[in-house]
């Protein structure tokens, strides 16, 4: 059963990471444009541009999230992301309480901690870091066989 599993693991994680991206560029996507309802609180569901923290923060969510869904440069994109929760959590949510529960900020620490994972997990499988790092591969022959010489 754990072999199946196993077997399974890259495509889980590729999915996984499908829907982080997607979700988080949905997100930025609201702040910024003010589609899907557009961020709560502000005059005509967008954040002004160069609002400091916001609309720096709906960008990092637009285009992080889109690599990360995209599977491209995922584990700089997840890095950069997991950052930039960290930040909202502990600049913004944290200083009404300690505990997420009580601040509001459970959104902001699972997004930390599932690009986090990516970081460390990479891609997955469907991703297209695994096109680019597939081509770049070179090709050895078996320990038997020679290299053709060159005239």
């Amino acid at each position: 059963m754990s072999a199946r599993l196993n077997s399974a693991q890259p495509y889980v994680i590729g999915l996984f990471r499908i829907v982080v991206g997607l979700l988080f560029a949905v997100h930025g996507a609201a702040s910024l444009f003010g589609v899907l309802g557009g961020a709560a609180g502000t005059e005509g569901g967008t954040i002004p541009s160069g609002t400091w923290p916001g609309w720096y923060a709906a960008v990092i969510q637009l285009v992080a999230g889109g690599l990360v869904l995209l599977g491209l440069g995922t584990r700089g994109a997840a890095l950069i992301a997991s950052g930039s929760m960290a930040y909202a959590y502990f600049d913004v949510h944290q200083q009404a309480a300690l505990w997420p529960i009580q601040n509001g900020g459970e959104l902001s620490v699972l997004y930390c901690w599932a690009f986090f994972l990516l970081v460390f997990t990479g891609s997955g499988a469907l991703g297209l870091d695994r096109l680019f790092t597939r081509s770049a591969v070179v090709t050895r022959k078996p320990a038997g066989e020679q290299a053709p010489i060159a005239a």
